[in-house]
């Protein structure tokens, strides 16, 4: 008989009783009745050995031929001496002979389907573990997954073969192919020794493949067939003379550089040299398939060489920046080389259409851009209606070492996949130096790769040898190809090393002193590809020196030009530039800001649709209902609370065309359970409204959505969505103010000063819940203090890096929000909401705070009765936030109404100087107190009291009240925080025995 027909006979009844049908990592056991219906077998299964399946359907064959498969039926015929059933039936031979006839059959059968089970799990090996042999050290002395240990289930050695029960003689036995496999193309039996050749090729040579932990079997299968078709990685002789173009410009650049300023930190490429060719293949294959817009988010290392051979950039523009006598024409700080970005728009010449480059600038730290690039792609995306990213992609390159250890990875991964955070797949490139500043990666991650995070998501990983160009070319391909297919993230792992330490100016061998002797005796890979190529005939070694040649002028060239260089425009290094929002010099079309007020009809039409339910048939929580009849009852009375303040200033710019995002953890009900912005059907699951999308015809859209459980992550998204575009509004809300520490690096490096470094001009907006309502340390204070520690001491908006309030009133905040779209220029804007004003009955406002004429309110002051006769009075409180209200209480409990004016900073930052001193004027007997509730190293004062000092002059002191210093921002304890809010509103209205301090 037949081995193959034999062995899928067999195999299809053994399944009948317990195969598990492999999908990714998990196994899924059919049921018998499919079975059944699948295999054909009408006979009871039971779970034996092979020997009781098979005696059990050979007896049932002998009751019926049809009872099973075509290929056993011939198999038990030949048993009978290759006669029909009915001449086996009469010549029957004796039942001693019979039986061992079949016993011997049977042994020889198990052993056979035995050994094809065995090949079937050989080749699952090498599918699953093949990337840990393979050979991917370009140094030839680490390895990549840090471990020199060989799986013991896979062959490297024939006397590995006594693991699946096989010796050197099934060396060329054939075998048959499971359909999991692709080694064999056309064929589906192939001799043992082949399998292993070919499983090799594809998983143990320069690339290894991760993947088998996906748990989609088309994505597997589509993995299976890139890898292990014969002959994939193949390359016409044009394609590999253009991609030794590619690597002699990356090559040269960096020699270029070296030779002119050695002295200089360039964080060269040298050892990834292949990463140039590397990006461009990508882009070259995207732009292909249909892409037109990449934007890139890398750190400092290879970034100048990125952006001459990648991204294109004037060459004369990068070398002018090593000039150190250049001036600075653009105002602000400026930052390294290494850290600017750029855009550009240019043809792609291998595929002949338009294609917009940006790579984002980034910081130092490292993996801080990832989030940023992410944010800024998903907002080209959405503007441009592409849904499924096929017009604008990410590629986002990493170090090793920081793909390992930064956690903003992590969280921009779990980004990846999220319905309003998706960008639908990033290219992930990690250049692989096998080691960190000095650390050896083996004390830098517990993870066998750096790229293991990635798993998280079911990414496949791409590991290669840097040193092969075309093994990292096609890697780049399937790359590329698997984001246009699937729409998922991929990561490319470039196995390399630094030629160089940390920068050119570091001594590695200190910390690594093996590693380093072998780089300096490591051939570069630009000579080992070109002598490949000649031996090859693909090139000659003329063309080969000429082309060197050539790109040797290009930047001598360049390198003279740049010499006549003497100001340096920071402007041309812009990652995000709004060319329609500014005037050809840089500067914004107006200065005026229009007012921010609203005409009535739509104050009242705003309100009607936030207290009602647009959708009929939608059946809201009864709890919810109560709260949009009492919202109905204030539009009714003309008033605002704080959601409905919101809800005015959203929908009145959605209305005038403006997109408004609000983004951040539960911001969809609001933490507080005040905004219920998405309605939620009582009992149909996922069904939702957004009444704020059913307000007008040809309205914005209103984009609101629960982020997952990050900081870092989050904020670094919509501060890259906010640099897309200047009209619209992002909002991103902490869930509490506390919070946003977790986030201070986007804070410090992207928010704070990114206009002086990058001149890049952003206006998002941040909303911090602050207040001192004794919830403890961690529920209390978004740390005014250290947003005003960094902020430009200037008075105008203009020139402030950012904007800072404490709104007190729903109008003030609703006037704010307006503005910050109306104002001709972007900053960004730091709002300390509140909590327990969020219902309070005093913080509430009159549609006649909103209506037109009306305007934010840098300063409210105090309209009361001490306001008629400003000789007496006796004390003037300044303060911001909450504590007003606190303020007023007391106020009031001591009848003090004529007495003591209460004024209150509504914009903090810039300083309202001339209100301010208009208010001083008015009342010239009183005595000056500034009050704040949180404690003294924290909080305003530290900002407050130089500029209270140049308002006065000197003429009279200014004194403090408030908490005392301390190292917590709140107490934890309910009631010594009592204590302590009684005692400061005491000292503050105790004019005869006054324990203010002079400040």
């Amino acid at each position: 008989m037949n081995q193959c027909g034999m062995l899928s006979g067999l195999l299809r009844y053994r399944c009948t009783a317990e195969i598990f049908q492999r999908c990714g990592g998990g196994w899924m056991k059919p049921s018998s009745r499919a079975l059944s219906s699948s295999t054909g077998l009408k006979v009871p299964v039971r779970l034996s050995s092979s020997s009781s399946y098979m005696k059990e359907m050979y007896l049932a064959w002998q009751g019926d031929h049809n009872s099973v498969h075509e290929s056993w039926d011939t198999y038990f015929r030949n048993i009978h001496g290759s006669r029909p059933s009915g001449e086996a039936s009469e010549r029957r031979p004796s039942t001693l002979l019979q039986g061992r006839a079949l016993s011997h059959s049977l042994d020889t059968t198990q052993k056979v389907v035995e050994d094809h089970l065995a090949v079937h799990s050989l080749i699952r090996a090498y599918q699953i573990r093949g990337h840990h042999v393979a050979q991917l050290d370009p140094l030839g002395i680490l390895e990549a997954d840090l471990d020199s240990f060989v799986p013991s289930d896979l062959i490297t050695t024939i006397d590995k073969l006594g693991f699946y029960g096989l010796n050197e003689s099934d060396l060329d036995r054939s075998f048959q192919l499971p359909s999991t496999t692709f080694i064999g193309g056309q064929e589906s039996m192939l001799p043992l020794r082949e399998i292993i050749h070919r499983l090799e090729i594809s998983y143990c040579g320069h690339v290894g493949v991760e993947f088998m932990f996906i748990n989609n079997v088309e994505q597997c299968q589509w993995i299976r067939q890139k890898f292990e078709s014969p002959g994939v990685m193949q390359f016409t002789k044009a394609e590999k003379r253009t991609l030794l173009a590619r690597l002699i410009r990356s090559t040269r650049f960096e020699d270029f550089l070296a030779r002119k300023w050695s002295s200089e930190k360039r964080f060269g490429l040298e050892g990834c040299e292949v990463l140039i060719p590397a990006l461009k293949t990508i882009i070259d294959k995207s732009s292909a398939g249909g892409i037109d817009s990449v934007i890139m988010g890398m750190p400092h290392r290879g970034r100048l060489n990125v952006l001459a051979n990648v991204i294109r950039k004037d060459l004369n523009q990068i070398f002018c920046q090593f000039d150190p006598n250049l001036e600075a024409a653009d105002e602000g700080s400026g930052d390294v080389k290494y850290h600017l970005g750029m855009y550009h728009e240019r043809i792609n010449r291998e595929t002949d259409k338009n294609i917009t480059l940006s790579l984002m600038a980034n910081p130092s730290h490292l993996e801080a851009v990832d989030p940023v690039v992410q944010g800024k792609t998903k907002a080209e995306q959405f503007y441009r209606g592409d849904r499924a990213g096929k017009k604008v992609m990410s590629i986002l390159m990493h170090g090793d070492a920081a793909f390992a250890g930064q956690g903003v990875v992590y969280e921009t991964f779990h980004l990846s996949e999220l319905p309003s955070y998706t960008t639908h797949g990033t290219i992930h490139v990690v250049v692989n130096n096998q080691i960190g500043f000095t650390t050896d990666p083996r004390v830098a991650r517990s993870s066998p790769y750096p790229t293991d995070v990635a798993r998280v998501v079911n990414a496949p990983i791409f590991h290669v040898n840097a040193d092969d160009p075309e093994a990292v070319m096609y890697v780049c391909l399937v790359a590329a190809e698997w984001r246009s297919v699937f729409n998922k993230d991929v990561v490319i792992d470039l196995v390399c090393y630094r030629r160089f330490g940390h920068n050119e100016m570091d001594e590695p061998i200190f910390t690594q002193p093996l590693m380093y002797k072998q780089i300096r005796q490591q051939e570069h890979v630009l000579k080992k590809y070109s002598r490949k190529l000649i031996a090859e005939g693909a090139v000659t070694l003329q063309e080969f020196e000429e082309e060197i040649a050539k790109y040797d002028k290009i930047c001598e060239e360049a390198y003279t030009s740049s010499k006549d260089e003497k100001i340096l425009h920071i402007r041309h290094w812009l990652d995000s530039p709004w060319p329609e929002f500014f005037t050809s010099t840089g500067e914004p079309q107006s200065m005026s800001c229009p007012p921010t007020g609203l005409d009535e009809e739509v104050l009242q039409h705003i309100g009607r649709t936030a207290s009602s339910v647009p959708l009929q048939d939608f059946k809201v929580h009864p709890g919810l209902s109560r709260i949009l009849r009492s919202r109905a009852d204030l539009v009714t009375s003309r008033q605002l609370d704080w959601a409905l303040g919101e809800y005015m200033a959203f929908g009145s710019l959605l209305k005038d065309g403006v997109h408004v995002r609000l983004s951040g953890q539960d911001v969809e009900r609001g933490t507080f359970s005040h905004r219920h912005h998405v309605l939620h059907h009582q009992e149909v699951d996922k069904q939702t409204c957004v009444p704020m999308n059913h307000l007008w015809p040809n309205q914005a859209p209103y984009t609101v959505c629960n982020s997952s459980l990050s900081e870092y992550g989050v904020l670094g998204f919509e501060l890259g969505f906010a640099m897309a575009n200047p009209n619209a509004l992002i909002l991103w809300e902490a869930q509490f103010g506390d919070f946003h520490n977790t986030a201070q690096c986007i804070i410090d490096q992207f928010i704070s000063s990114g206009q002086a470094k990058w001149v890049r001009n952003n206006g998002i907006v941040l909303l911090l819940p602050h207040g001192m309502e004794g919830m403890g340390p961690e529920h209390s204070s978004a740390r005014p203090e250290r947003f005003l520690q960094m902020n430009v001491r200037l008075t105008q908006l203009h020139d402030s890096n950012w904007i800072m309030v404490n709104c007190t009133t729903p109008a003030n905040y609703c006037h704010v929000l307006r503005r910050q779209i109306l104002l001709p220029f972007r900053k960004p804007l730091i709002i300390f909401t509140p909590k327990s004003l969020l219902r309070h009955p005093e913080a509430r406002s009159s549609f006649d705070d909103l209506t037109e004429g009306t305007t934010f309110r840098r300063l409210i002051a105090d309209d009361g009765l001490a306001n008629r006769c400003p000789g007496d009075v006796k004390r003037i409180i300044f303060c911001t936030g909450k504590v007003f209200y606190d303020l007023t209480k007391e106020r009031k409990l001591h009848h003090m109404e004529n007495d003591v004016i209460i004024i209150r900073l509504e914009q903090i930052s810039p300083f309202p100087f001339d209100l301010v001193r208009v208010e001083l004027d008015k009342y010239p007997n009183a005595e000056l107190v500034w009050c704040q509730e949180e404690h003294k190293n924290m909080g305003y004062y530290d900002y407050v009291r130089p500029r209270f000092l140049a308002v006065v002059a000197n003429r009279k002191p200014i004194w403090y009240v408030g908490r005392d210093p301390a190292a917590a921002p709140a107490t934890g304890n309910k009631s010594t925080h009592i204590n302590e809010l009684k005692r400061f509103m005491e000292t503050a209205f105790n004019l005869s025995t006054f324990h203010g301090r002079n400040i």
